[in-house]
């Protein structure tokens, strides 16, 4: 209970977003999982399994140079992805944390590999789980979304769903560890300083990433569902 009242004043809910099972593990579509596990072994978080959540949850301060830091929660909803809603709202509840408290870590298509973009709102851009979010909030799309880029197909003949349930290469894998990183620190600086902050520091351009694909619009398809 004094957990709980201590993130209600002021602590932040971060997500990360995929799909459970050892199939899909370390698949691009799970790049958010990656993300929050990074994030709680970096500051000390365990994440335990809550049925009464559906989902993997952890709660602690982050680790600051001058010591204890704000509070946070960290969510990997262990519901496929178009039912990750169910997982944040109930969190969201029992904490008694607003939406604009709220950001979730997602995949992203149209986001160069290795590069990640900090949104304070926005549409679901056809990715499922943020669809089940926004209708969990009750048709909102008003909370910040870390997205990482894991970019497009270099085949255009690849289907979307079949690139997205696909690992990361090894020449590729040097760009995820970049990702993580980066999207760690994007999550640190949003719950110690706020969005705004965080967003001028996450969407400086970033030399170097990769090219997201051929080039061509690619329509997600999020599978399983």
């Amino acid at each position: 209970a004094a957990a709980a009242a201590a993130i209600s004043e002021g602590g932040w809910l971060v997500v990360g977003l995929g799909n459970p099972g050892r199939e899909y593990e370390r698949t691009r579509h799970n790049i958010g999982f990656r993300v929050v596990d990074q994030l709680a072994a970096a500051e000390g978080i365990t994440l335990r399994a809550s049925r009464k959540h559906q989902g993997h949850v952890g709660t602690g301060r982050l680790r600051l140079p001058s010591g204890d830091g704000p509070p946070v929660v960290l969510l990997k909803p262990s519901t496929y992805m178009n039912l990750s809603g169910h997982s944040v709202q109930s969190v969201m509840a029992y904490y008694k944390i607003p939406q604009d408290r709220l950001l979730v870590v997602v995949d992203d298509l149209d986001t160069p590999l290795g590069s990640v973009r900090l949104k304070p709102k926005g549409s679901a851009g056809g990715h499922n789980g943020l669809k089940s979010i926004a209708q969990c909030l009750g048709g909102s799309n008003a909370y910040a979304r870390l997205k990482c880029g894991i970019g497009r197909p270099e085949n255009g003949n690849v289907p979307v769903v079949d690139y997205v349930l696909q690992r990361f290469s090894k020449g590729e894998e040097a760009s995820v560890d970049d990702i993580l990183r980066r999207a760690c620190e994007v999550a640190r600086a949003c719950v110690t300083n706020g969005l705004q902050a965080a967003m001028n520091a996450a969407n400086a351009p970033k030399k170097g990433a990769a090219k997201a694909g051929n080039g061509k619009k690619a329509k997600r398809v999020d599978k399983p569902s």
